[in-house]
């Protein structure tokens, strides 16, 4: 595995939201989330996630909180050979999600989002950013810095593209109320009051194109450059 680049450091070495994600749980991911949560608590499958994916991702692709990779892998990109580079804070996602993507030679770059990410303004077709913003510390206002680090590395007319958990403003079950509450305490998520029009609102400060749908529990969205 290639020794991912990074940008300049975090003032915290992680944060709470990827913290978890150690080798041993990352084993345990994809039957976890995509198997139980994403079906049964958010009521949002997997295969709606890669149609995401198939829809907006691009040859020249920015993968944004990796996880293990799982969409990358089953998701049908536009061309056989993309450019394809993996970025996040945690270095076991990054290792997990490489090994798994290693057909496609990624670039990997460890930088935390919530900082400017150090990577060339205009450089990229697509953003992906999947299970991502319910992780990180703050308000959506506090997180819409991350929609403008996106922008900065987009080409014009880049797409932006994404999913993520509201902790209002949608139809949660029982056993979502009940994983929100105790992610939240413990900071796995910080998401209690993050609502698909914040998100919206967001998404529009920033890009002249967008768009946000809730399936279930999750908000999926997506956005474009000029």
């Amino acid at each position: 595995m290639p020794a991912p680049e990074e940008a300049s450091p975090s003032p915290l070495a992680v944060h709470a939201g990827q913290a978890l994600y150690t080798r041993s749980f990352l084993r345990i991911y994809d039957t976890l989330v995509y198997r139980v949560n994403s079906p049964l608590t958010w009521r949002c499958p997997k295969e709606r996630l890669v149609a995401l994916y198939d829809r907006h991702v691009s040859g020249n692709h920015l993968d944004v909180g990796v996880a293990s990779g799982v969409l990358l892998d089953e998701c049908r990109f536009p061309v056989p050979a993309p450019d394809l580079t993996l970025m996040d804070l945690n270095p076991s996602s990054l290792a997990a999600a490489d090994r798994r993507l290693r057909r496609y030679r990624p670039r990997l770059h460890r930088a935390d989002v919530l900082r400017p990410w150090g990577l060339p303004h205009g450089s990229v077709d697509s953003v992906g950013m999947c299970h991502l913003l319910h992780c990180l510390p703050g308000t959506l206002a506090d997180k819409a810095v991350v929609l403008e680090h996106a922008r900065r590395v987009l080409k014009p007319g880049g797409t932006l593209f994404g999913a993520t958990i509201p902790g209002s403003g949608v139809d949660h079950n029982r056993s979502a109320r009940l994983q929100l509450g105790l992610a939240n305490r413990h900071g796995i998520m910080s998401n209690r009051l993050d609502r698909p029009e914040d998100l919206d609102a967001a998404l529009d400060a920033v890009f002249p194109e967008h768009e946000v749908v809730v399936t279930g529990s999750v908000a999926l969205f997506w956005a474009r450059t000029g």
